[in-house]
């Protein structure tokens, strides 16, 4: 997917780490987790602005699209699909 996901990023420039965050956030250290890893399908907009609240930032500094970044197997299962 090209967009990228960069918590980690902002969380090492604020010092904080992620059980600190999800605490602050009310989410789950798992769901967190999968967010900071790019493997995220959807984020709520709850979700996005208690994020930017609590690590000061705006959504550009969390989200990047990067074009020509796919998901692994993507092509394969379009491909899969097309036939």
């Amino acid at each position: 997917m090209p967009i990228v996901v960069n918590l980690d990023l902002v969380l090492v420039k604020r010092k904080l780490k992620l059980t600190e965050l999800a605490a602050r956030v009310d989410l789950t250290l798992a769901n967190l987790s999968i967010l900071k890893q790019s493997k995220a399908r959807a984020i709520r907009f709850s979700t996005l602005e208690a994020l930017c609240r609590e690590l000061d930032c705006q959504p550009g500094d969390l989200l990047e699209y990067q074009p020509g970044m796919s998901e692994p197997g993507l092509e394969e299962r379009q491909s899969d699909e097309d036939a």
